[in-house]
Protein backbone atom coordinates (compact mmCIF):
# COMPACT_ATOMS: atom_id res chain seq x y z
CA UNK A 1 0.00 0.00 0.00
CA UNK A 2 1.39 3.28 -1.12
CA UNK A 3 2.32 5.54 1.85
CA UNK A 4 -0.56 8.25 0.98
CA UNK A 5 -3.27 5.04 1.73
CA UNK A 6 -1.47 4.46 4.17
CA UNK A 7 -1.87 7.48 6.33
CA UNK A 8 -5.72 7.86 4.91
CA UNK A 9 -6.52 4.46 6.17
CA UNK A 10 -4.48 4.51 9.78
CA UNK A 11 -6.29 8.61 9.70
CA UNK A 12 -9.94 6.49 9.56
CA UNK A 13 -9.17 3.95 11.88
CA UNK A 14 -7.85 6.41 14.29
CA UNK A 15 -10.55 8.99 14.02
CA UNK A 16 -13.07 7.03 13.97
CA UNK A 17 -12.16 4.84 16.85
CA UNK A 18 -10.61 7.26 19.18
CA UNK A 19 -12.20 11.27 17.47
CA UNK A 20 -10.19 13.78 16.24
CA UNK A 21 -8.79 15.78 18.93
CA UNK A 22 -7.60 12.67 20.55
CA UNK A 23 -5.95 11.37 17.38
CA UNK A 24 -2.50 13.21 16.95
CA UNK A 25 -0.34 13.86 13.65
CA UNK A 26 3.06 11.67 15.11
CA UNK A 27 0.27 9.01 16.34
CA UNK A 28 -0.77 8.62 12.42
CA UNK A 29 2.70 8.71 11.05
CA UNK A 30 3.73 6.15 13.71
CA UNK A 31 1.03 3.47 13.14
CA UNK A 32 1.22 4.28 9.10
CA UNK A 33 4.64 3.75 9.31
CA UNK A 34 5.76 6.77 6.99
CA UNK A 35 8.25 9.43 7.67
CA UNK A 36 6.90 12.62 8.75
CA UNK A 37 8.14 14.04 5.39
CA UNK A 38 6.00 11.87 3.26
CA UNK A 39 2.84 12.41 5.32
CA UNK A 40 3.48 16.48 4.77
CA UNK A 41 4.01 15.65 1.10
CA UNK A 42 0.37 14.50 0.96
CA UNK A 43 -1.18 16.69 3.19
CA UNK A 44 -0.21 20.12 4.43
CA UNK A 45 -2.19 19.94 7.42
CA UNK A 46 -4.40 17.54 9.93
CA UNK A 47 -7.39 19.57 8.93
CA UNK A 48 -6.43 18.31 4.76
CA UNK A 49 -6.19 14.45 6.50
CA UNK A 50 -9.51 15.16 8.05
CA UNK A 51 -11.21 16.34 5.13
CA UNK A 52 -9.68 13.71 2.51
CA UNK A 53 -11.54 10.94 5.36
CA UNK A 54 -14.68 12.89 5.20
CA UNK A 55 -14.99 12.16 1.92
CA UNK A 56 -13.95 8.92 2.12
CA UNK A 57 -16.27 8.33 4.57
CA UNK A 58 -18.98 9.94 2.03
CA UNK A 59 -18.11 7.64 -0.33
CA UNK A 60 -18.05 4.58 2.10
CA UNK A 61 -21.26 5.15 3.38
CA UNK A 62 -23.29 6.03 0.66
CA UNK A 63 -21.87 3.09 -1.69
CA UNK A 64 -22.64 0.54 1.59
CA UNK A 65 -26.34 2.29 1.84
CA UNK A 66 -27.46 1.88 -2.22
CA UNK A 67 -25.88 -1.60 -1.76
CA UNK A 68 -27.99 -1.96 1.27
CA UNK A 69 -31.21 -0.97 -0.23
CA UNK A 70 -31.02 -2.31 -3.61
CA UNK A 71 -33.24 -5.44 -3.66
CA UNK A 72 -35.93 -3.21 -2.30
CA UNK A 73 -38.30 -2.70 -4.87
CA UNK A 74 -40.21 0.47 -3.67
CA UNK A 75 -39.85 4.05 -2.45
CA UNK A 76 -40.86 2.67 1.18
CA UNK A 77 -38.85 -0.45 1.15
CA UNK A 78 -36.17 1.74 0.42
CA UNK A 79 -36.46 3.70 3.10
CA UNK A 80 -37.36 1.59 5.58
CA UNK A 81 -33.92 -0.66 4.81
CA UNK A 82 -32.26 2.68 5.15
CA UNK A 83 -32.54 2.32 8.54
CA UNK A 84 -31.90 -1.55 8.46
CA UNK A 85 -28.55 -0.23 7.30
CA UNK A 86 -28.33 1.80 10.08
CA UNK A 87 -28.83 -1.16 12.53
CA UNK A 88 -25.89 -2.69 10.29
CA UNK A 89 -23.71 -0.22 10.21
CA UNK A 90 -24.22 -0.02 14.26
CA UNK A 91 -23.12 -3.77 14.61
CA UNK A 92 -20.21 -4.02 12.38
CA UNK A 93 -19.13 -0.40 13.92
CA UNK A 94 -20.17 -0.98 17.51
CA UNK A 95 -22.39 1.80 17.71
CA UNK A 96 -20.05 4.35 17.04
CA UNK A 97 -22.34 6.95 15.69
CA UNK A 98 -21.96 9.49 12.35
CA UNK A 99 -18.11 10.26 11.90
CA UNK A 100 -19.28 13.29 10.40
CA UNK A 101 -21.24 14.34 13.55
CA UNK A 102 -18.82 12.82 15.49
CA UNK A 103 -16.58 15.60 14.05
CA UNK A 104 -18.74 18.31 13.95
CA UNK A 105 -18.57 18.20 17.85
CA UNK A 106 -14.57 18.80 17.46
CA UNK A 107 -13.83 20.83 15.08
CA UNK A 108 -13.70 24.91 16.88
CA UNK A 109 -16.87 26.91 14.68
CA UNK A 110 -14.61 28.93 12.26
CA UNK A 111 -13.39 25.61 10.69
CA UNK A 112 -15.23 26.31 7.70
CA UNK A 113 -13.52 23.86 5.52
CA UNK A 114 -14.37 20.53 7.83
CA UNK A 115 -17.87 22.03 7.94
CA UNK A 116 -18.93 22.58 4.68
CA UNK A 117 -17.47 18.78 3.88
CA UNK A 118 -19.96 17.67 7.00
CA UNK A 119 -22.77 19.69 5.73
CA UNK A 120 -22.35 18.40 1.99
CA UNK A 121 -22.58 14.84 3.59
CA UNK A 122 -25.82 15.62 5.34
CA UNK A 123 -27.13 17.54 2.48
CA UNK A 124 -26.70 14.29 0.08
CA UNK A 125 -28.84 12.61 2.74
CA UNK A 126 -31.33 14.29 2.94
CA UNK A 127 -31.85 14.39 -1.02
CA UNK A 128 -31.05 10.77 -0.55
CA UNK A 129 -34.74 10.34 1.19
CA UNK A 130 -35.88 13.03 -1.32
CA UNK A 131 -35.44 11.55 -4.50
CA UNK A 132 -37.88 8.51 -2.73
CA UNK A 133 -40.94 11.03 -1.82
CA UNK A 134 -42.62 13.75 -3.64
CA UNK A 135 -43.50 15.92 -0.34
CA UNK A 136 -40.29 17.01 0.19
CA UNK A 137 -41.76 18.01 4.23
CA UNK A 138 -42.53 14.17 4.61
CA UNK A 139 -38.58 13.00 2.84
CA UNK A 140 -37.10 16.15 5.65
CA UNK A 141 -39.03 14.83 8.46
CA UNK A 142 -37.65 10.90 7.55
CA UNK A 143 -34.02 12.33 7.17
CA UNK A 144 -34.50 14.18 10.86
CA UNK A 145 -36.05 10.53 12.20
CA UNK A 146 -33.28 9.42 10.67
CA UNK A 147 -30.37 12.07 12.20
CA UNK A 148 -31.59 11.42 15.66
CA UNK A 149 -32.13 7.88 15.43
CA UNK A 150 -28.35 7.37 14.71
CA UNK A 151 -27.46 10.21 17.70
CA UNK A 152 -30.02 8.34 20.04
CA UNK A 153 -28.56 4.59 19.29
CA UNK A 154 -24.51 5.81 19.52
CA UNK A 155 -26.06 7.39 23.13
CA UNK A 156 -27.76 4.27 24.55
CA UNK A 157 -25.89 1.64 22.28
CA UNK A 158 -28.88 0.00 21.59
CA UNK A 159 -31.11 -0.33 18.45
CA UNK A 160 -34.38 0.89 20.02
CA UNK A 161 -34.40 4.27 18.59
CA UNK A 162 -33.93 2.68 14.97
CA UNK A 163 -36.61 0.14 15.35
CA UNK A 164 -39.02 2.75 17.09
CA UNK A 165 -38.04 5.64 14.18
CA UNK A 166 -38.48 2.17 11.53
CA UNK A 167 -42.10 1.97 13.07
CA UNK A 168 -43.11 5.68 13.09
CA UNK A 169 -41.93 5.74 9.51
CA UNK A 170 -44.15 2.76 8.59
CA UNK A 171 -47.37 4.58 9.96
CA UNK A 172 -46.55 8.34 8.21
CA UNK A 173 -46.02 6.27 4.83
CA UNK A 174 -48.70 3.35 5.07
Amino acid sequence: MLPRERILETASVLFHKQGYNSTGINQIILESKVAKASFYQHFKSKEDLCVEFLKRRHDYWFNKLKEFISESKTAKAKILSAFDFLIFMNENENFRGCSFLNLLSEIPVDNTKVLHVIQSHKTDLRDFFRQYLIANMLADHIYLLFESAIVESQLFRNQWPIIESKRIIKEILH
